[in-house]
């Protein structure tokens, strides 16, 4: 199908469905690569490690986060 036979059929949904889907189109163009993805994780990682490191921030054990969370559950 071509790029004008799109455009055509496109114009003749409804305004509920065109704006459906002009943002569907438009988050299409800003969805980041797997790549990206993964740069962006390894960079937080890093800070991540670097905080500790610095005694930026203190670890927090895997218990004390999942009482913590059931806390919030309740």
């Amino acid at each position: 199908m071509k790029l004008n036979q799109i455009e055509a059929e496109a114009l003749n949904l409804s305004k509920e469905e065109r704006a459906e889907l002009a943002q569907k189109l438009l988050l299409s163009l800003d969805t980041p690569s797997e790549e990206e993805i993964a740069e962006d994780w390894l960079m937080e990682a890093q800070r991540r490690a670097r905080d500790l490191d610095e005694g930026i921030v203190q670890p927090v054990s895997a218990e004390e986060v999942r009482r913590k969370a059931q806390a919030l559950l309740r």
